[in-house]
């Protein structure tokens, strides 16, 4: 019977795992497989060349740039969206009068969060076509507003200049992404314990005492999910930029890995090089997954 039973098990976990070995790991181990190869790509020659294509990424320049601009949009995309969704989630589910117990909103909640979910559903790559424009440094809105009220001065071409190119897309992904963790982080204030905030409120404790102490800790585990979600996001980046900037903007100061990598593998043909930066990607990804997750663990608040 014991016996019986495993079989049955192993009987419904084995075409599962098949699919899961063939779709999920097979890529992966080929991916591998073929950085170790100086594959180029469009023939059934591949030499095996071992850790070459992984010691000429040590000492590419081009690529620890790609991966610099990546750290940048890790940094700066998932902490100013994370906060502006985080401010806007409390204003409209428990800065009002009834928030002190942890539920309740400004004035006109329901119709703010209509609203701030709106750029989310705009497709990333109409998102881009549309903020080319919106920067276009002859016709674009931004600069007509600049001029219109008298910063002629401020005017500039955004996505032409080395300093402001980066920081001009970090801003579309931001206004991006912004209604989607404002919809996670509300549905997970939403759901905290009221009777915390009762005996909170019992205690004499403000709003804000109540946010630092009792609302940011219970909400730790959703803002790391969301942290290492967005974070591996901007660890592509490629979509947006491939819209906005499709040559690594100007002197390469947006290019990122992926934007690279693509190169690499269908312009120059050299798909063995490419596979060595997607698999160095990945590990970084990996590296991020368990530090973030790791980060704060013993801090844990459960309810």
């Amino acid at each position: 019977m014991r016996y019986g039973k495993y079989r049955f098990i192993a009987g419904f976990l084995a075409i599962p795992l098949l699919l899961y070995v063939v779709f999920v790991v097979s890529p992966y181990l080929q991916a591998i497989y073929i950085s170790l190869t100086d594959w180029r790509g469009f023939s059934q020659n591949r030499n095996f060349v071992g850790l070459a294509n992984y010691v000429d990424l040590l000492g590419d320049t081009r690529f620890w740039r790609a991966m610099w601009h990546n750290l940048l949009l890790l940094i700066v995309v998932p902490v100013v969206t994370l906060a502006i969704a985080l401010f806007l989630a409390t204003m409209t589910t428990l800065a009002g009068r009834g928030g002190a117990l942890g539920r309740g909103g400004v004035r006109g909640s329901r119709f703010y969060q209509i609203v701030f979910v709106f750029p989310y559903i705009v497709p990333l790559v109409i998102a881009g076509l549309l903020f080319a424009f919106f920067y276009n440094p002859e016709a674009g809105l931004l600069n007509g507003l600049l001029r219109l009220v008298g910063f002629d001065w401020l005017a500039r071409p955004w996505l032409g200049d080395t300093t402001f190119a980066l920081p001009a897309v970090m801003a579309v992904l931001i206004w991006a992404f912004v209604g989607f963790y404002f919809v996670v982080l509300s549905a997970a204030m939403k759901a905290l314990p009221i009777d915390v905030f009762e005996a909170a409120v019992l205690d004499g404790a403000g709003q804000v005492r109540t946010f630092m102490s009792i609302t940011l800790p219970l909400l730790t585990d959703s803002l790391k999910a969301s942290y290492i979600y967005l974070g591996i996001m901007m660890l592509d980046g490629f979509t947006l930029l491939q819209v906005m900037l499709p040559d690594g903007g100007p002197d390469g100061s947006t290019e990122v890995v992926a934007q690279y990598l693509y190169r690499a593998a269908f312009t120059d043909g050299r798909f063995g090089y490419a596979s060595a930066m997607g698999v160095a990607l990945c590990l970084v990804t990996l590296v991020l997954a368990i530090v973030i997750l790791r980060a704060g663990r013993r801090d844990r608040v459960e309810f």
